[in-house]
């Protein structure tokens, strides 16, 4: 099967194509086979993208989206109240049902504002039945996802016996795959994360781990004096460490990334986006946490970008694009195949209306993506070829009924817990 996505301005994030003026895209069998000014394919089904921003679709390789039913309930909240929340309070009354409504419908609502790949960093951590309820849910939505399993957070049972279980049910699935979300030193120790390690190689997973510092504790020193940095390792957050330690993860060739609305809002501190480019590590961004920060990526770039801006003047828009597609593409091992739209790789794309009174007209496309682009913009999005979102609706799915599902999920688990969800609920740390 052919698509052709005709007349589109092509923002392709690869510098060998480079940016076009009303060019074509040929799409065929999911794959991308040429961008042109003009290409003739009269058998092909024709996608009309004049006014229309043709580009790779976001990849948010970091989101915890069993919490989707609590969106905006955190806004107010530090981290502390966050934890104690969501972790504390409600996560145990999470059934199988609550995790694959919640996730699903957080998946969508990724793919409805333009993100065609996303990491779902896992951490339920309730039992089998839960694990496979978030793997159903990323299996029903027509998108390119990562289950990332955060094994060992409280989990009644076996790390080992549970990472090889899910890694088994999801081997040879092509837009479903899995990482292992593992716990730093400042979590566990250093035994069992050279052991976690070991057999994240042996199943040939990547990983994941959030960390951060006070500026007394050196994490990634830690784990660089015992051998255990890895290219196929994306820390999260990573706020607080120090140049040295940056460094540290360029000469790894490990990831980092960066939730610039939930650190600068919870207290994390600083985003380190800029002192991560000097140190020579290239930043991706995530979501992180709709229960407190928006759940699209152009949220998330204008707040990495104004942040950093307001620290020293640096970055430009293009840096921004490219942190959330090719760069984020390259720190879940799918460069390859996704991240840039590139003839040879699976045509993850998404069209973005340049006719909307919020950004007409677009004389910049880069920059008016990244200073004023919103998910009300995403026309169409492809994954792997196939047209999941046209004319700005979601293609397949009966968007009521789960919406329903997820209303009732969240009001069960809200009286179960004895939380308000009127904007009243304060909630209080629990001391160390």
């Amino acid at each position: 099967m052919k698509t052709l996505l005709s007349g589109g301005t092509v923002v392709s994030m690869d510098p060998a194509v480079g940016d076009l003026d009303r060019s074509d895209v040929l799409v065929e069998n999911g794959v991308i086979v040429k961008v042109a000014e003009r290409i003739d394919a009269p058998d092909a089904q024709v996608i009309d993208a004049s006014d229309r921003i043709v580009l790779p679709g976001f990849i948010d390789n970091h989101r915890h989206t069993w919490q989707t039913a609590f969106r905006g309930i955190g806004a107010d909240w530090t981290f502390p109240q966050w934890a104690a929340a969501m972790h504390g309070t409600v996560k145990p009354h999470y059934t199988p049902e609550d995790v694959y409504v919640a996730t699903l419908l957080g998946r969508l609502e990724a793919l409805h504002s333009g993100i065609t790949t996303m990491l779902d960093w896992y951490h339920v951590a309730q039992g089998h039945e839960h694990e496979d309820a978030a793997v159903a849910a990323l299996r029903a939505a027509p998108a390119r996802s990562i289950f990332c399993l955060g094994a060992g957070w409280a989990a009644p049972h076996s790390v080992d016996d549970d990472i090889r279980r899910v890694r088994s049910k999801l081997d040879g699935d092509d837009l479903v795959t899995m990482a292992w979300g593992l716990r730093g030193v400042e979590d566990t120790s250093i035994d069992t994360v050279t052991r976690e390690l070991k057999l994240a190689a042996e199943l040939g997973l990547r990983t994941s781990l959030h960390t951060g510092s006070d500026g007394t504790q050196r994490p990634i020193a830690e784990l660089r004096e015992h051998g255990l940095l890895r290219n196929t390792t994306t820390f999260v957050h990573a706020n607080g460490i120090s140049d040295e330690e940056l460094r540290m993860l360029a000469d790894a060739g490990s990831s980092i990334s960066i939730s610039p609305d939930v650190e600068l809002k919870m207290g994390f501190g600083s985003p380190v986006t800029g002192r991560a480019l000097a140190a020579g590590l290239r930043p991706t961004l995530s979501i992180d946490v709709v229960p407190s920060v928006a759940g699209d990526m152009f949220s998330a770039m204008r707040a990495a970008f104004a942040a950093q801006r307001g620290l020293d003047g640096g970055l430009r828009a293009r840096d921004l694009l490219q942190f959330a597609t090719l760069d984020a593409a390259q720190s879940c091992g799918l460069d390859a195949r996704t991240g840039s739209v590139t003839p040879g790789k699976d045509a993850d794309i998404i069209l973005l209306r340049t006719d909307d009174l919020t950004v007409f007209p677009v004389t910049d496309p880069v920059g008016t993506i990244v200073s004023a682009g919103h998910a009300g913009l995403v026309d169409t999005v492809l994954v792997a070829g196939r047209v999941v979102k046209r004319d700005g609706a979601l293609v397949d799915g009966d968007l009521s009924a789960l919406k329903s599902r997820l209303l009732a999920s969240r009001n069960r688990i809200a009286t179960a817990a004895d939380v308000p969800l009127d904007g009243s609920w304060d909630p209080q740390p629990t001391s160390a």
